[in-house]
């Protein structure tokens, strides 16, 4: 087990691409801390699995997208847990609608949590990991943030915002022994993009992925596991795609 006495704290961890990777994480034996908002219970219940898999897990509460709330969250990590070896931001939401229809409190909201939280957090983490002199972060980007596509402005914005973050973030991090990387899904079924991958509309959507199929929470996560890993060693400022092809075609944007 490669992580086996590493400390984990993942964000958005009680569901969907978070769950997979707190699963996959502690089977390699990591033990996990579990970041929620608001699901409680699905935080606990998986926690409870980890445990009973052999793994150690704890749940933390916290909002992203207030600075005060991720220090927090470190402190609770390391205090229970021991340490941190290894930041994953993958907390997300999502509010979708057309720019001409789009509210200042919809653009708001997904910034602060999509672009502020890996900030927050990685601002949190930071000052940990630079006096050990070794730490990982892996930021659950989205190859939206790459691409545009209808209705999907801020969303794409604040993706693109953490793509970016993530270069400047490896630059300035290497030196201290940091590495700092992004992993970005295309359409993987989760309650975030259930209406874009379900019915009629995710048949459209495949039709324009080479590999004619949607990805699975657990592909994400075991990619996510080789970027906070030793095999990634040489590996910082990357930007991986995990699509099934997407993002290789120029698409139409749209189902």
């Amino acid at each position: 087990m490669k992580l086996q006495g590493q400390v984990a704290l993942v964000t958005g961890g009680s569901r969907g691409i978070g769950a997979a990777v707190c699963r996959r994480l502690a089977a390699d034996g990591a033990a996990v801390a579990i970041n929620y908002h608001s699901s409680e219970g699905p935080a606990k219940e998986l926690a409870r699995e980890i445990e009973e898999a052999g793994g150690r897990a704890i749940t933390v509460q916290g909002d992203v997208a207030d600075s005060a709330a991720a220090l927090e969250m470190v402190r609770q990590t390391v205090a229970d847990l021991g340490g941190l070896d290894i930041l994953v931001n993958n907390a997300g939401v999502a509010q979708d609608a057309l720019i001409f229809h789009m509210e200042m409190d919809d653009w708001l909201a997904v910034m602060n949590v999509n672009f502020g939280g890996v900030f927050h957090c990685t601002k949190a983490a930071l000052p940990h990991f630079m006096a050990k002199g070794s730490g990982v972060i892996v930021n659950v980007s989205s190859v939206m943030g790459e691409r545009g596509w209808v209705g999907e402005s801020n969303y794409a914005a604040s993706k693109g915002a953490v793509n970016a973050f993530t270069r400047c973030c490896a630059m300035e991090s290497a030196r201290f022994g940091v590495r700092v990387n992004a992993v970005l899904p295309g359409f993987a079924p989760t309650d975030l993009v259930a209406g874009l991958t379900e019915g009629a509309t995710g048949r459209s959507i495949k039709k324009q992925i080479p590999m004619r199929d949607f990805g699975e929470v657990e592909q994400i996560a075991e990619v996510v596991r080789f970027m906070a890993g030793p095999e990634s060693s040489y590996m910082t400022g990357s930007l991986v795609n995990v699509d099934g092809g997407a993002t290789t075609a120029l698409g139409l944007g749209r189902p």
